[in-house]
């Protein structure tokens, strides 16, 4: 019997997720091994590692320089960087300088390091769809002569009936034309409370079905469905390269075609401008390539983000790639989404009056009635009772009317919780006090429930989506940073938001949003504002947190689109955390310019020394491989506190 070997399938699936950095690790073995190979003094050995490191590192540099030079016409410093390592290379062959060879072989390796991180922020795209498509069902139940037939959803047609059980995905929006039911849609619209469905409403694809039966009618093709518009607006949002992004291609190509440019005129003009000779005039053109060469220019970025981007880590902070980090520090304005990101998420009993001094009788006939449902806001008297330690005898005859309230016995008595009409019409009198309280209630953005037991009104609850205890005091930190506009997005209704708007202090409300509408509304404060951060947790959220200039998501509560999505995730669900996060970003910032200004003069200053003839090769690679340390050093300053 052969035994297969597992190392072999492993390393090819290694090598297929991850080949940019693989190829950046053995590079860099190779520029070890080559290095040290010339301090042996066997320099044949060393040669040969080194071009092996050249060849494995610059590889998918070459081959992209080379792709834009000859498809767009354009050089990039892709190029400039192969063309500067073998330029050094080529010296030290020339000159026998065999280290040479390795601080060409160094500015390979940087660049395929900083090629390989961003292959990896490249990465998120496909896995958020993939998260978006497994909301989705692959079949559907039409009635075809009275029959259930199972077929795709792409052979679904305008005008079919569609059959949705209890506890199932709806396949496709359709129309209610037979049945009742409460559906959760907070994966798409971001509601907290289930919303009733009766004949007439609309349901959207991707929305749990609860304990009734519907059949729809389909009154659009399903590539036209709500969740097939979330999927297209992440993809769009994600595959459109930002400003910033645009203006660093746009450098970098501009830089590339200077120094090539410049390098050509010092290579032949010199001679018959200056009466150099060639061997001269070849010396001082290659290190003109070496120390134009942008290398410190990117370590004056790359390890300042990366710096960022642990000390982040530290805190809980998962920024995905060093350019979010930067865009952190540019925000002028974020929105919040309400349910699971400004609240909890969860319903509970905030307030509780009672007709009588005590409520534990009210709670007690509440909480035995809703025992027989499975609604959450039956599940939150329930577990409001539990926590009192309340014990209630046993209801039975429970009979739920969709929508209204469910009624039973207790002890043979009529018992009964549900809304204000349902339960008052069932009872002979209301006092005024429970009326007045229960609309200003429901002013506030609660949900009341009414309690009745033996004809007579025993109180109210009210029941509510609870504010994050940190809320308000994340979002005046954020006001003392000195972000403009506040803003809070939601698919709830206008009175609860405002509600809890006015308890944190949020500048502005936008509700009754469907995903598509928070992307509308993302897209109007970037006009206003251009760098906008958007902080949410569902997949309702998902083509927001795609369109703003950084999308945050919450970590411990959000969902695994929304958390593939963002570019930034609070893993403890801590929104102080932003503050947190801003400030680093503003640090980063500051210390980028920083190490681009000391580098680009470092630069300026080896050239004019170039230029009047003041420097050898060998200074002038100490002093860009110097300034190169020096910007790296200043970049891990963001690693501190």
């Amino acid at each position: 019997m052969v035994l297969a070997n597992p190392s072999k399938p492993r390393f090819s699936s290694l090598w297929q997720d991850h080949p940019d950095a693989i190829a950046a690790f053995i590079c860099a073995v190779l520029v070890l091994l080559g290095w040290q190979s010339l301090h042996l003094g066997w320099v044949g050995a060393a040669i040969l590692i080194l071009t092996a490191a050249y060849v494995i590192g610059g590889f998918e540099s070459a081959r992209e320089g080379l792709t834009t030079l000859f498809e767009e016409k354009e050089l990039d410093v892709d190029l400039l960087m192969i063309v500067a390592a073998l330029g050094a290379a080529s010296l030290g062959l020339w000159r026998r300088e065999y280290f040479l060879i390795v601080d060409g072989a160094v500015l390979i390796l940087i660049f395929a390091i900083s090629g390989a991180l961003e292959g990896y922020a490249m990465q998120r795209t496909e896995r958020s769809i993939q998260g978006l498509m497994s909301l989705t069902t692959d079949t559907a139940r039409v009635i075809q002569a009275g029959q259930e037939k199972a077929v795709p959803i792409s052979a679904l047609a305008v005008g079919d009936q569609v059959l949705v059980k209890p506890g199932e995905l709806v396949p496709t929006d359709g129309l209610v034309i037979e049945g009742v039911s409460t559906l959760n849609q907070a994966p798409i619209t971001g509601e907290s409370i289930p919303v009733e469905k009766a004949i007439g409403d609309e349901v959207f694809a991707g929305t749990l079905n609860g304990s009734g039966a519907l059949r729809l009618k389909i009154h659009q093709p399903p590539e036209s469905s709500l969740i097939q518009r979330v999927i297209r607006l992440v993809q769009q949002a994600q595959t459109e390269a930002p400003p910033s992004q645009q203006f660093i291609e746009r450098f970098e190509r501009g830089y590339a075609k200077v120094i090539v440019i410049v390098g050509i005129l010092l290579g032949v003009l010199p001679p018959f401008l200056l009466g150099w000779s060639w061997e001269q005039t070849i010396y001082r053109a290659l290190i003109f390539l070496v120390v134009a060469s942008p290398c410190a220019l990117m370590a004056s970025i790359i390890p300042a983000l990366l710096s960022g981007i642990a000390n982040g880590a530290r805190r809980g902070i998962l920024f995905k790639n060093g350019a979010q980090l930067e865009r952190m520090g540019r925000v002028r304005a974020i929105a919040f989404d309400k349910t699971g990101t400004l609240t909890t998420g969860r319903l509970e009993v905030v307030d509780v009056l009672a007709v009588e001094q005590s409520t534990q009788p009210l709670l007690q006939v509440a909480a035995a009635l809703e025992s027989l449902s499975e609604h959450p806001i039956g599940e939150a008297i329930v577990q409001a009772a539990r926590q009192q330690n309340l014990t209630w005898a046993e209801a039975v005859n429970g009979q739920a009317q969709a929508g209204q309230g469910i009624t039973g016995e207790i002890t043979h008595q009529t018992a009964v919780v549900g809304k204000a009409a349902f339960v008052q019409s069932q009872v002979k009198g209301v006092p005024p006090t429970l009326i007045q309280h229960s609309q200003q209630w429901e002013a506030e953005g609660k949900t009341v429930v009414w309690v009745a037991y033996a004809g007579e009104v025993l109180g109210i609850i009210a029941v509510a989506d609870t504010v994050r205890p940190t809320a308000a005091r994340a979002i005046a930190q954020l006001k003392r940073l000195g972000v403009e506009q506040i803003v809070m997005l939601t698919g709830d209704n206008a009175r609860t938001a405002q509600s809890i708007a006015e308890q944190i202090g949020v500048d502005q409300v936008h509700a009754e949003l469907l995903p598509e509408d928070k992307v509308d509304v993302i897209r109007r404060l970037q006009q206003q504002y251009q760098t906008v951060a958007m902080v949410g947790d569902g997949i309702n959220d998902a083509p927001a947190l795609a369109q703003a200039s950084v999308g945050i998501a919450m970590g411990a509560a959000g969902s695994d689109v929304a958390l593939e999505t963002a570019d930034v995730v609070l893993m403890a669900d801590r929104l102080e955390q932003l503050e947190h996060a801003i400030r680093l970003g503003r640090r980063a910032l500051i210390v980028v310019k920083q190490n681009i200004v000391f580098a680009l003069g470092f630069v300026v200053i080896l050239l004019i020394l170039n230029f009047a003839g003041s420097i050898t090769l060998p200074f002038g690679v100490l002093g860009h491989e110097g300034s190169t340390v020096m910007v790296t050093l200043s970049g891990l300053r963001l690693l501190r506190n």
